[in-house]
C-alpha cells in the first residue's frame, strides 16, 4: 500500500520535503509565468524589473499564501509547526510588500495600490477573512491570474493598455479553469475514501470506475496546462531578450 498524498506533487511527509510540498511547485510556476507574460507584453522590457516582480510574487504567493493556507486547516498535511508557518508567512509577505514599495518609490507611486491590494488579498483569501467571502472562484481567477500579469505589465509600462487587459482576461480565464479542475482533484484526494461503479460502453463492454479513474484526466490536464503556461512565458521572454 502506498501513502495517499493530498496533491499529485506532494512529497512524502516530514523534514525538508514538507517545505517543498508547501510551495505547490507546478502551481507556483504557473502563476509566476503570468508575471513573465505581463512583463514581456510591455512596450519596454526590463529584465531587472521582471526579476524583482517575480521575486515579490514568489515570496507573497509561492511562500506566504501557501503557508497561511497550510496554517488554516492543514490541507497538505505537512508537519511544519504552526509557529514556523506563521513566521514564514509574515516574513515573506512583508518582504514582498517591501519590494513593491521600493519599486513604487523608484518608478511610479501608482504601483502602491497594487501592493496594498495584493497584500490584503493574500491574507484575506488564505485565512478566509471577511466571513470567507473572498475565498471563491472569482477572487482566485482575478488575483492569482489577472493580478500578477497586470502588475508586471504596469511595473514596466506604468500604464494599463488594451493588450494588457486582454492578457489579464486570458490569465483570469485560465486560472478559473485551473480552479475548476483542482477543486475536483482536491475533493477526491482529501475527502473521498472510496469510489465504485461501472461505465457501460455502447459496444456492450464495461469499464470499472474508481478513485484513480476520476483523478487521472483532471490531474493530467493540470500538469499539461502548467507546462504550457511556463513554456509560453519562456518563449515570450526569449523573444524579448534576443
Amino acid at each position: 500500500m502506498t501513502e495517499a498524498r493530498p496533491a499529485f506533487y506532494a512529497l512524502a511527509r516530514g523534514g525538508w520535503r514538507d517545505y517543498v510540498t508547501l510551495l505547490h511547485p507546478p502551481y507556483t510556476l504557473w502563476h509566476l509565468s503570468y508575471i513573465a507574460i505581463g512583463a514581456s507584453l510591455a512596450p519596454h522590457f526590463d529584465g531587472g524589473l521582471l526579476a524583482l516582480t517575480a521575486l515579490a510574487f514568489f515570496l507573497a504567493l509561492g511562500v506566504g499564501a501557501h503557508a497561511l493556507d497550510e496554517l488554516n486547516g492543514r490541507p497538505l498535511e505537512t508537519r511544519i509547526p504552526a509557529w514556523a508557518l506563521t513566521a514564514l508567512a509574515a516574513a515573506t509577505i512583508a518582504a514582498a510588500a517591501a519590494i513593491g514599495i521600493a519599486v513604487a518609490v523608484a518608478r511610479d507611486l501608482w504601483l502602491l495600490p497594487f501592493v496594498a491590494v495584493g497584500t490584503f488579498v493574500v491574507v484575506a483569501y488564505n485565512l478566509e477573512l471577511v466571513g470567507g467571502r473572498l475565498h471563491n472562484d472569482l477572487t482566485f481567477a482575478l488575483t492569482w491570474g489577472a493580478f500578477p500579469l497586470l502588475t508586471a505589465y504596469f511595473v514596466s509600462a506604468e500604464t494599463i493598455r488594451v493588450e494588457a487587459a486582454l492578457a489579464g482576461a486570458f490569465a483570469a480565464l485560465l486560472s478559473h479553469a485551473q480552479r475548476l479542475l483542482s477543486t475536483r482533484v482536491r475533493e477526491l484526494r482529501r475527502r473521498v475514501t472510496a469510489v465504485s461503479g461501472t461505465m457501460l460502453l455502447d459496444d456492450g463492454g464495461s469499464r470499472p470506475i474508481d478513485r484513480e479513474t476520476l483523478l487521472r484526466a483532471p490531474e493530467q490536464a493540470l500538469r499539461v496546462l502548467a507546462a504550457a503556461v511556463v513554456a509560453l512565458a519562456l518563449a515570450l521572454v526569449a523573444f524579448r531578450v534576443t
